[in-house]
């Protein structure tokens, strides 16, 4: 294999993995987050709260060493809030150079969903959601609400999580 075969491989790997996206659920509903924008998935662990943090920031976890502010993301998405159990879950993000973590009910699986097979997100009259769902996937008859990692917190609220300015 030439290196311009070569080239043109990794190319074709580098779009697959554009189009690849690591599945959660939140209630019923499915939701994506392209897999290059994790860093990695653990299971819920101790969660140290801090006065004044915003009402879906849930505290801080030690993460071999590092802390890093989570984020309730049933709370983000103004829902109500649900017991952790068991396949409670926290995906580590990397949002303006910030670890983050967002806790979800259950991460489901990586898949991949075909450019073809993405809708553009609906634009919701009075909701803020349209600002981080970027598309709406369809697989094997499912719905699968896709989301801007890097926009489910702005500018100011990644500041305000940013522990190693406290």
């Amino acid at each position: 294999m030439d290196w311009l075969q070569q080239a043109e491989l990794q190319e074709q790997e580098t779009v697959v993995a554009l189009n690849q996206y690591l599945t959660f659920a939140i209630d019923e509903q499915s939701f994506g987050i392209s897999i290059s924008d994790v860093v990695e998935i653990i299971s819920l662990c101790p969660i140290a709260q801090v006065p004044q943090f915003s009402g879906y920031a849930k505290g801080i976890i030690n993460l071999r060493g590092r802390i890093i502010p989570v984020v309730d993301v049933r709370l983000r998405f103004h829902m109500p809030e649900k017991p952790y159990d068991s396949r409670t879950c926290i995906i580590i993000t990397n949002i303006n150079e910030l670890d983050i973590g967002f806790i979800v009910d259950e991460v489901q699986e990586v898949v991949d969903i075909d450019q073809g097979d993405v809708e553009p997100a609906p634009r919701l009259t009075g909701s803020y959601a349209h600002r981080f769902i970027i598309g709406v996937g369809k697989r094997l008859g499912k719905m699968i609400l896709l989301l801007d990692s890097q926009r489910l917190l702005n500018e100011e609220e990644v500041a305000a999580l940013d522990v190693s300015q406290m």
